[in-house]
């Protein structure tokens, strides 16, 4: 699980309830917040929205359900990548490319062993990169739908938030002859435009964003993966490959992988 997205999330609605006590004598209090009618129409209205724009209700569940995936943590790591390509391509120098057949059988990345399959049976170095980026293109295709979901969501919440507190405005204002009835009218109003600005800030924005992080860190990895069995199949020397893929690092996991011993070259 990913702890920072767990944590943040956590403490962030912390912090919300802190705000809402403070100062207050009781915890009644968070009763203010609270309106079934406004629930109704802030949540509903915006899930509604979103299933309207969503190629079915199918996809739209899934969608939904990605949720989950902001709350796992990346295995992917690109030093190890890395390591994994050069390891491969010192086994392809000694001994052949026949021989990474045998070594794809310890390989977990689907992505990764596809590749090494495609160079085994000999397949055009052009065509190989053309069926990688072609995966490539539909994985971050996947991931834009997701985001996008979660994008529309949160521009949905404060829509159907401002849409409940003019329902409430409009029944306040039909019932002014009783002025006792303005305050709590305006404030169930007010509480549905709390609702959406929690939908989006609290939870779309976030989820959408951590999304978006994990995509472009697997793509990226992908990507590293795509010009090491390239290379390898260029038959390239291992550390010209390994110098070559390390321009995809950052300069303080360029320095950690050298520090770890990150040249592998037999």
């Amino acid at each position: 699980m990913d702890l920072a997205t767990i944590l943040g999330l956590v403490v962030c609605a912390g912090i919300v309830v802190y705000g809402m006590l403070v100062g207050q004598t009781g915890l009644e209090v968070l009763l203010n917040f609270w309106d079934p009618a406004s629930v109704f129409i802030t949540i509903g209205g915006s899930l509604m929205c979103v299933l309207t724009m969503s190629p079915g209700l199918k996809g739209f569940v899934e969608n939904l359900s990605s949720f989950r995936l902001a709350l796992k943590s990346m295995p992917a790591n690109e030093v190890e990548t890395i390591r994994t390509i050069i390891g491969l391509s010192n086994v392809a120098r000694k001994e052949g490319l026949l021989a990474l057949e045998e070594a794809a059988n310890d390989i977990d990345d689907q992505f990764l062993k596809k590749g090494v399959l495609l160079i085994v049976d000999g397949t055009d170095p052009e065509l190989v990169r053309s069926i990688l980026e072609t995966e490539l293109n539909y994985i971050e295709s996947r991931h834009s739908d997701k985001i996008s979901f979660w994008d529309s969501l949160a521009a949905m919440g404060p829509a159907w938030g401002m849409i409940g507190t003019l329902i409430g405005l409009i029944n306040m204002l039909k019932q002014m002859s009783d002025v006792s009835t303005v305050g709590p009218n305006m404030a169930v109003a007010l509480v549905t435009t709390f609702y959406g600005s929690m939908i989006a800030n609290w939870i779309c924005i976030p989820i959408s964003t951590k999304l978006k992080a994990n995509s472009a860190k697997e793509i990226m990895i992908k990507e590293v993966m795509v010009e090491g069995l390239l290379s390898i199949q260029a038959g390239e020397n291992p550390r010209v490959i390994e110098e070559k893929l390390k321009s995809f690092l950052s300069p303080a996991n360029r320095v950690s992988m050298d520090e770890q011993g990150g040249e592998l070259v037999g």
